[in-house]
């Protein structure tokens, strides 16, 4: 079992450690998107979200207190859904439809880091990660 939740969370951080990568890379495009949004602080909020998503995925993937990435995570996943995919304001359908599956998109991966946070928070014997949980059962 320890080997299947390795490789689920292998698979989890690639998104989030790509996603870093791009924010890092792509920082302009990234701001130019998020002052459109009207978010505050638009590079600030990018550069920011990179190094969440980057430590995050970092802390799952190799299991240094993954549950506080988890939780880590979770808070700025739920941030990006309701601050920059607000697809109820839309009035081209097209951009509606985009913005909703994005939305639906971090609502899920919000909820599954949510999971992982109460799961490396209370199983005892998490295997093969570097350390155990930061926070114990809730």
């Amino acid at each position: 079992m320890d080997v299947l939740v390795l490789i689920g969370r292998v698979l989890f951080s690639v998104l989030f450690l790509s996603s870093a990568a791009g924010h890092f890379t792509q920082t302009e495009a990234m701001t130019d998107y998020a002052k459109n949004r009207g978010l505050p602080l638009p590079r600030i909020s990018v550069l920011a979200a990179g190094v969440v998503f980057a430590l995050g995925g970092l802390s799952v993937l190799l299991g240094v207190w993954a549950d506080l990435g988890s939780l880590l995570l979770a808070v700025t996943l739920l941030s990006t859904t309701l601050l920059m995919h607000q697809f109820w304001k839309e009035s081209d359908p097209q951009a509606k439809q985009g913005e909703m599956i994005h939305f639906n998109k971090d609502l899920a991966l919000t909820g599954a880091s949510l999971m992982l946070f109460a799961f490396f928070a209370h199983v005892d014997e998490l295997g093969l990660t570097i350390t155990g949980p930061l926070f114990t059962c809730l």
